[in-house]
């Protein structure tokens, strides 16, 4: 006797095998990412776990050839650079005319904002976040861009108190355009090589918090940085410091014994706007900003620099997050896709 609603022996069977199919998935379409990278970014991005996962998950990672012309090569379903040079930028301005499908990370013209650090917090300046969970805002600062003997008289009449950071104007990739200096007299500055960005030092407890974005994805380290300076240290100490890059993983403070007040992170829905904002306004989808926190409060937050494809290698699980983000913009191409 059948139990009402029970299937037929005959219709289980077919329905079995109808299941069976669908089971049986179709051969994932291979996702090809060219890449142009300089032999350094190549060397901590393309690590072989890296590779090794893309994969399993049917990316394949293709060198493109600099010494041949660009639209000759592929076909890619994404282009993944970080490399300068007018030739290049023209180059993948005309890949990204001629092939409107593939997805270029990023278009030149968008990180070219982030190459130049006085045009590179201006997004941020114009942010109203006061909603999130905290304040968002940038330090006072102004360029030199000839004659360091003016620099003195430069910084008192801009009203800039001591002490300063001292950044190269722009930032190309070399070691140089990342050599940074703690200025605890004005008259020091003048030994400084312009062009260069002089930033009021904001006092933040020591701890910098890198916050990588990936497309829609958000990861954020914590990293040593530079301690607070006291108003006595300001009075007795003069000159010039050159201090090192916080950006290395070995500076990492994520397991060091710290303050809960200097290590609590910024509140993820005040990340989550911001980086919604960024990528909105600057049209990148692939950097990291660095955010410090004015010591001393809760919720007032700078941020000192963005930095365009940093290193996602020392980002914990990047191989993870970077695979899913390379799917999710082939998911989001074919969703978008016109019916035929």
């Amino acid at each position: 006797m059948r139990i009402h609603g029970e299937m037929p022996p005959e219709k289980e069977e077919e329905e079995k095998v109808k299941s069976l199919s669908l089971s049986i998935q179709q051969p994932q379409k291979l996702v090809v990412v060219g890449y142009a990278l300089t032999s350094k970014k190549k060397k901590s991005f393309l690590q072989p776990k890296l590779e090794v996962l893309a994969r399993n998950k049917g990316i394949l990672f293709v060198a493109i050839d600099l010494n041949r012309p660009l639209l000759d090569q592929g076909p890619f379903d994404v282009v993944l650079h970080k490399l300068l040079g007018k030739d290049w930028c023209g180059a993948i301005e005309d890949y990204r005319k001629k092939n409107p499908e593939v997805a270029v990370l990023d278009p030149p013209d968008a990180i070219e904002q982030l190459l130049n650090r006085q045009s590179m917090l201006n997004d941020v300046t114009n942010l109203n976040l006061s909603d999130c969970y905290g304040k968002v805002r940038v330090p006072r600062q102004m360029v030199i861009n000839n004659d360091p003997s003016s620099i003195p008289h430069e910084v008192t009449s801009a009203g800039l108190k001591l002490p300063l950071v001292a950044k190269p104007l722009v930032v190309d990739g070399t070691a140089k355009s990342h050599q940074m200096f703690l200025a605890y007299d004005q008259f020091s500055l003048s030994e400084l090589e312009p062009p260069l960005v002089l930033q009021e030092f904001v006092n933040h407890g020591g701890v910098l918090f890198k916050i990588y974005i990936v497309g829609e994805a958000i990861k954020v380290v914590r990293r040593f940085s530079l301690p607070n300076v006291t108003k006595q240290e300001l009075s007795k100490v003069e000159g010039v410091f050159r201090f090192p890059r916080v950006s290395s993983a070995a500076a990492s403070a994520d397991d060091a014994d710290l303050d809960p007040s200097v290590a609590e992170l910024p509140p993820l829905p005040l990340l989550e706007k911001l980086a919604r904002e960024l990528r909105h306004r600057l049209g990148l989808r692939l950097f990291n900003v660095d955010m410090i926190r004015e010591h001393g409060t809760k919720d007032v937050f700078y941020v000192i620099d963005i930095n365009y494809f940093p290193g996602y290698g020392k980002m914990p699980d990047y191989e993870h997050i970077f695979t899913d983000f390379l799917l999710s913009l082939m998911q989001s191409k074919y969703k978008n896709r016109p019916a035929q």
